[in-house]
């Protein structure tokens, strides 16, 4: 699971190896909770256990290093 690394604060941004065949996205979790955040456009595809609240800052730090988590991806799917 490659984690997105550089980014502050309590969540771990990360993706799948086998999920390069899918749009570019990102996994976020802390503790138990999890969501999915399609990457273009910036969309919530899943979640699991985070309030609208919580799910609203995870955007705004996902639209904040989106190309850092872009830059990820392709490095590791190509």
């Amino acid at each position: 699971m490659p984690t997105v690394k550089n980014i502050s604060g309590p969540c771990r941004f990360f993706f799948y190896s086998f999920d390069c065949n899918e749009p570019t996205h990102i996994h976020v979790q802390r503790e138990k909770k999890i969501c999915k955040f399609w990457l273009e456009p910036i969309i919530l595809c899943k979640n699991n256990g985070f309030s609208p609240k919580e799910l609203n800052s995870i955007r705004k730090t996902i639209k904040l290093n989106r190309n850092k988590m872009l830059e990820a991806w392709n490095e590791h799917c190509g």
